[in-house]
Order: structure tokens, then sequence, then C-alpha cells
């Protein structure tokens, strides 16, 4: 059965798309921008923006009664590869078991100028 996750303790979604959706078990995440969800503002740099971005995929994931733990997959996609030693650096402290399986891309741009975006998969 398929259910939407929705939190306000995460970005409202800037297109039609959800923030995340279940189905069978597992969760599916959109891709997190920094955007803080009260403010609408992103913070500077890619260590907090690194930190936002994952801290809206821990909203969504409690919200879908779930944690860092249940993530089996990320995709980080980068707007300069150049600061993927600083994102892994932030990223580590959030994933401290088992680790997921990842992928991390450089993209040409992302949307509102974000120097990151993560989307995830977690499963119960």
């Amino acid at each position: 059965m398929k259910r939407i996750i929705n939190t306000v303790d995460a970005p409202a979604a800037i297109g039609p798309y959800s923030q995340a959706v279940e189905l069978n078990g597992t969760l599916y995440v959109s891709g997190q921008l920094p955007v803080d969800p009260v403010t609408g503002e992103m913070p500077c740099g890619i260590e907090a923006q690194t930190r936002r971005s994952l801290d809206n995929i821990g909203a969504i994931l409690k919200e879908a009664g779930l944690c860092y733990n249940d993530v089996v997959k990320t995709c980080v996609l980068l707007n300069d590869i150049k600061d993927f030693a600083a994102m892994n650096a932030v990223y580590a402290g959030y994933f401290t078991g088992d680790k997921p399986a990842r992928v991390c891309y450089q993209v040409a741009a992302l949307p509102k100028g974000a120097l990151v975006e993560i989307d995830a998969v977690a499963g119960k």
C-alpha cells in the first residue's frame, strides 16, 4: 500500500512531488535542498548546507517512523565536487552505524542555487 509522507519539519515540495512516498515498507525520500522549513532560507557553506539537507531527511524519516539507521541508499548531488571532503565529513556524523550505499555526483546547477541536495531510500 502506498502512503504519502509529509511533515512541516522539512521544507514543502517546490514542485509536483511529495516529500516522501512509502510503498511496501520502503520509504523513498525526495531530494532535500538545504532549506530551513521555518525561514525558507539556506545557510551559507557546504558544511551547514549538508547538515540542513540531512536534518530535513531526518524530519521526514521521523514522520515515517524511521531513523538514519534505516537508510539503505542515498544520492548526493554537489554543485562542486571540490566540496566532496567537507560534505563527507558532515555526512559521516549522521550515519554512524552501518553505512548506506551511496552515489555522489557533481551537477551543473541545483535549484535555488544550493550547494548540495540529498535524497534517500529507507526500509522498515
